[in-house]
């Protein structure tokens, strides 16, 4: 195995990701999740999410270290997502990384966690193209990227207005009494309901609206008419149908999402399309995506579950290809930025 070996940490949300990748390999991926702690609330508590990450961190790199058969004496660079993300999660994590590059006497780089996503299915499925189009999912994104390369240049072709798609599975995941997180319930749910049960609607996808918002995404009206139409059925006694709802909403998602980033893929001219984040994971977004990529020549790439979701191994994989192709390193004063936009890909 060639290359820098990166300790990567992730704590954007709810998960103390610590990752080792070595140039293009990983090595270990540790994961700490607080997602118990925030159930009952119904969604993620930032309060409680920075307090989890704060007692995760230290345990979640001793084990990636002990599980990879490396010392801390042996890393190259460390990588931190420095945003977007909650506030107070993401101070956990560049305080650590800091502590860590300025004990260890070696580079920081500072990260975009979207980019970060991106750069993940390098260790899966090798280099991305360049360029390759992204299709980012997740609890609080719904991006398409343009993407002629993850370490320098990321230009945002189109991102949700409203609610991103991970928040609409939640929602609705809530109105039909399934557990949080919605969007493995409602994927496992859909599987033994009718897609086409319920026309639900798709949004910014009329002739007008793909002229303001071609490449942008909207799921909040989704959300509202899966809602009234559950209150409708309930209103009048009568038994709500969870898996064709779940299903028939699961559709309008995943046919917006995967016919949005086609058409990117054919007006922009390229021929790769990388889907990450956190709803990647999902059973049917990742079929319709191969069948409509198979139907235009676009070739897919989606990392393995594991890796959708957010991990240390994404920051370590970013990292590792900005040693590689010399990108300066971050300041240790860099600060965490919650809002930090897609095409700022290094802190």
């Amino acid at each position: 195995m060639n290359g820098p070996l990166v300790l990567g940490i992730e704590t954007s949300c709810d998960e103390t990701g610590v990752g080792l990748v070595r140039g293009r390999t990983l090595l270990f991926d540790a994961i700490a999740s607080s997602v118990e702690e925030h159930a009952r609330f119904g969604g993620v508590v930032p309060e409680v999410a920075s307090r989890a990450h704060l007692e995760a961190m230290v345990p979640t790199i001793e084990r990636a270290c002990r599980e990879a058969g490396v010392r801390l004496a042996d890393v190259d660079a460390v990588s931190v997502t420095a945003g977007p993300g909650l506030a107070g999660a993401l101070l956990v994590g560049v305080a650590s990384a800091k502590a860590l590059a300025l004990a260890l006497g070696v580079p920081l780089y500072g990260v975009n966690h979207l980019a970060a996503h991106v750069a993940v299915d390098v260790v899966e499925h090798g280099p991305l193209p360049e360029p390759t189009l992204g299709l980012l999912v997740s609890g609080g994104h719904s991006n398409l990227l343009l993407v002629p390369d993850v370490t320098d240049d990321i230009r945002s072709l189109g991102a949700t207005v409203d609610d991103a798609a991970g928040e609409a599975f939640d929602k609705v995941a809530r109105v039909l009494g399934l557990p949080f997180p919605g969007g493995p319930h409602i994927d496992r749910v859909a599987r033994e309901g009718d897609q086409v049960a319920i026309d639900f609607p798709r949004g910014l996808t009329s002739g007008r609206d793909l002229q303001r918002h071609r490449f942008d995404y909207s799921f909040s009206g989704l959300k509202t008419a899966v809602a009234r139409w559950v209150q409708a059925r309930e209103a009048t006694g009568q038994p709500v149908p969870v898996a064709d709802v779940a299903a028939s909403f699961q559709e309008a998602v995943v046919d917006v999402l995967t016919r949005k980033a086609v058409l990117a893929c054919a007006e922009h001219g390229v021929d790769d399309l990388l889907i990450g984040g956190g709803v990647a994971a999902n059973s049917r977004l990742r079929a319709l995506a191969q069948e409509r990529c198979d139907a235009a020549g676009i070739r897919l790439r989606v990392p393995r579950p594991g890796l959708c979701t957010d991990n240390g191994a994404m920051v370590a994989a970013l990292g590792a290809q900005m040693v590689m192709k010399g990108r300066p390193e971050s300041r240790l004063d860099l600060p965490a930025d919650s809002s930090q936009p897609v095409e700022q890909v290094r802190a």
